[in-house]
């Protein structure tokens, strides 16, 4: 392992945990594909925390057109990221044989251990992966910013966010033979151009500490370590 980025943060959306169908449920192949990589980054002696999503489940963000007040739907959706955090604990640990903490913004002390910095830190030093779940505990942020704001409380020095896409481009390249990829972006691109990375709150806090992004496809076996070890296969932002 080379000295860069000891402690990597993996960001993922819900949609990755449902598979190549809808992207709805859990799919327990997907499942087990994503608990790999995070293994694979782990044996490298890396520190490794995980952020995720709960879109296969609910999005609370969607639930407002049916009439639902944004704040509970919010609440919703971080209930969502737990359940899926949870499944994820349970693979990494049974099949992988990884010791995993499940962290949580909101407390449910039966099943999870509530966020507390210096405890979540004390994990990962004695190896651990934890996994934050619950967003950030509060509505209308999304995980991308709770992304940003547990790397930065916990000292991590990369976010990776596995995508079904190899980076960032200029435009849809399922839609556009003619996109254009980009290797590297600045925060400033990332925010005037409106590319959809992460939202600006997350690319904000991200930039007030010079925290780097990776965006890269998670597909086959150890692609999130190969992008991690060679950033030119996705796009860096920093």
């Amino acid at each position: 392992m080379s000295d860069d980025h000891k402690h990597v943060m993996l960001k993922l959306s819900g949609e990755m945990l449902g598979g190549n169908g809808a992207g709805s449920g859990i799919d327990g192949d997907a499942l087990s594909q994503i608990a790999n990589e995070i293994s694979e980054v782990h044996k490298t002696g890396r520190k490794v925390s995980v952020v995720i999503g709960g879109g296969n489940i609910f999005r609370g963000a969607e639930a407002t057109k049916w009439g639902m007040e944004r704040a509970s739907a919010d609440y919703m959706g971080m209930l969502a990221t737990i359940i899926n955090g949870l499944a994820l604990q349970a693979v990494l640990e049974n099949k992988f044989k990884i010791d995993t903490r499940v962290m949580t913004a909101i407390s449910m002390p039966e099943l999870a251990e509530p966020y507390i910095r210096r405890k979540a830190i004390k994990h990962l030093d004695l190896g651990r992966v934890v996994i934050f779940a619950g967003g950030t505990g509060n509505p209308l942020f999304t995980t991308d910013t709770a992304a940003s704001l547990r790397a930065r409380e916990v000292g991590a020095e990369l976010i990776v966010k596995a995508t079904k896409v190899d980076g960032i481009y200029d435009k849809d390249p399922n839609l556009y033979d003619d996109a254009k990829k980009f290797v590297t972006l600045s925060y400033l691109d990332v925010i005037s151009q409106k590319l959809d990375v992460m939202d600006a709150t997350a690319i904000t806090m991200c930039m007030e500490a010079d925290l780097e992004i990776l965006v890269c496809k998670l597909d086959k076996p150890g692609s999130v370590l190969r992008a991690i070890e060679d950033k030119t296969i996705g796009t860096t932002v920093k």
